[in-house]
C-alpha cells in the first residue's frame, strides 16, 4: 500500500493452542454424552473466537496507525497527528488476550505481555500488543517525522 511504512501481525499460538484444547474437550465430552445443543454451541463460539483472534495486525502508513484482528474483525484506526506520546510497555499477566479494559485504557492483544502504549490529545490512552514494541514505535515517530516535513 503506498505511503506504507510499517506492517506487523503476530499470532495468537498460545490463545489458539488453549482453544484447541477446549474444542477438543468438548468433542471428547459429546462424543461420550452424546451431541448436546450446548455442547455443540460451546464449540461454536470457540472455533469463531479463534478465527476473529488468531492474529493482530498493525500498520502505519497514509498517515494513521491502523490495527484489526484476524481477518479484518474489528478494524480501528487514529490519525498520526492526533499521537502525543508512544511508548513500549509490558502488561500485567491479568489484563488478558482479546479487546480489553484496563486501567491504562482499552487493549487491543493476542499475545504475550509486550505492547505500545498510545496517547492521543484528547487524553485518551490505550494499547496495542505486540511482539515488536520497539519497531512499532519507531515506525509511529517516522511517519509522524515524514508528515511534518511534508507540511
Amino acid at each position: 500500500m503506498a505511503g506504507e511504512i510499517y506492517q506487523h501481525t503476530q499470532s495468537s499460538g498460545f490463545m489458539l493452542a488453549l482453544i484447541g484444547l477446549a474444542v477438543i474437550g468438548a468433542l471428547v465430552g459429546i462424543s461420550l454424552v452424546g451431541a448436546h445443543l450446548v455442547a455443540l454451541f460451546v464449540v461454536a463460539v470457540l472455533l469463531i473466537v479463534a478465527l476473529l483472534f488468531r492474529s493482530l495486525t498493525v500498520r502505519v502508513g497514509d498517515g494513521r496507525l491502523h490495527w484489526c484482528f484476524g481477518p479484518g474483525f474489528w478494524k480501528k484506526s487514529v490519525p498520526l497527528t492526533d499521537i502525543t506520546a508512544v511508548g513500549s510497555v509490558r502488561n500485567k499477566w491479568w489484563y488478558g488476550w482479546g479487546i480489553r479494559y484496563t486501567p491504562h485504557g482499552w487493549l487491543y492483544n493476542v499475545s504475550g505481555l509486550e505492547a505500545v502504549e498510545i496517547n492521543l490529545a484528547n487524553g485518551k490512552t490505550f494499547r496495542i500488543g505486540t511482539d515488536e514494541p520497539e519497531q512499532l514505535c519507531e515506525a509511529i515517530l517516522k511517519a509522524q517525522r515524514v508528515a511534518k516535513d511534508k507540511s
